[in-house]
């Protein structure tokens, strides 16, 4: 007998339809078929051919990146030239006249001045002070482009990632036409906002 008000539900037999879509359609495999089927050789069969073919997968990428550097393409760029906190710091070295990049250059003038100091013993301290005073001007320029640049970073991306004083720096005693990736603005001056 049935209780009034509950009627016989008619049941349907699942279509195959969903059954199938509902699997995978294939058993599971053995664990041991399946690690057998992941194996690879440690060592390549031919390993001349691997060796010469991953020395050509490495230059290309590394011609890749090179070109990422001169365009400014960031996908292929090194990891540790990506990002927008990095393309800020980039932006902010190339648009300031800093004494670091001119380092290299008067340190090469002092080096020549040093081979007439033979003859006139008494110029050696003068260039020698001449040489490490420029050395402690360019440190205290490159802190004021720190404190600068932080403040900057601070109030755009809110904390300051580590790593990017000596990012800064290395960036800033580099002469503008040798840096890598190459400065974005052909003028300084433009500062990011």
């Amino acid at each position: 007998m049935t209780p009034v008000g509950d009627s016989p539900t008619e049941v349907t037999p699942a279509s195959d339809e969903t059954q199938t879509a509902a699997g995978k359609g294939r058993p599971t495999p053995k664990r041991n078929v399946a690690q057998a089927a992941n194996k690879r050789p440690l060592v390549p069969d031919d390993r001349r051919a691997a060796r010469k073919a991953q020395r050509e997968k490495s230059r290309v990428d590394r011609e890749r990146a090179y070109q990422a550097m001169q365009t400014g393409d960031e996908r292929y760029m090194p990891a540790k030239d990506k990002g927008p906190v990095r393309r800020y710091v980039r932006d902010f070295v190339d648009a300031r006249w800093n004494l670091g990049e001119f380092f290299l250059p008067v340190a090469f003038i002092f080096l020549f001045a040093t081979f007439f100091t033979q003859q006139y013993p008494q110029l050696s301290i003068f260039v020698m002070l001449g040489l490490y005073g420029f050395l402690f001007l360019t440190i205290i320029d490159a802190w004021l482009l720190w404190r600068s640049l932080k403040k900057r970073l601070t109030a755009k991306f809110g904390e300051v990632p580590r790593g990017l004083l000596m990012y800064t720096i290395t960036r800033a005693y580099q002469l503008r036409r040798s840096r890598l990736p190459k400065p974005m603005s052909k003028k300084r001056g433009n500062y990011p906002e």
